[in-house]
């Protein structure tokens, strides 16, 4: 889990502990199908955030490998590009894809 929401799934479980407990003086306004849905709701929350960092756990060596694709594809790209500008007239750039103007 997130360190946001471990925070608050531990913060929301306390007072769900603390309603629970005082529950019979009565005059807090909670009553006990109110803490029984925040706790249904904290058990969805935890369960919501656990698939999230699975999710996450296989998302982010496919992020990283586009990426150094990425990068490979940027580097012969400028390098294509600057030697075809070196080597060719400016009105000829476009018959090779380079739109750039000097």
């Amino acid at each position: 889990m997130s360190k946001t929401v471990d925070l608050l799934v531990e913060k929301s479980r306390d007072l769900s502990k603390g309603l629970r407990k005082h529950l019979n003086e009565g005059g807090n306004g909670v009553t006990l199908t109110e803490i029984d849905e925040l706790e249904k709701t904290l058990d969805a929350l935890v369960k919501a955030s656990e698939e999230c960092e699975l999710i996450r756990a296989e998302l982010a060596p496919k992020v990283q490998h586009t990426n150094e694709l990425m990068a490979q594809v940027k580097a012969v790209y400028a390098e294509k590009k600057k030697m075809l500008k070196l080597r060719y007239p400016q009105t000829q750039w476009p018959d090779y894809g380079v739109p750039d103007k000097r």
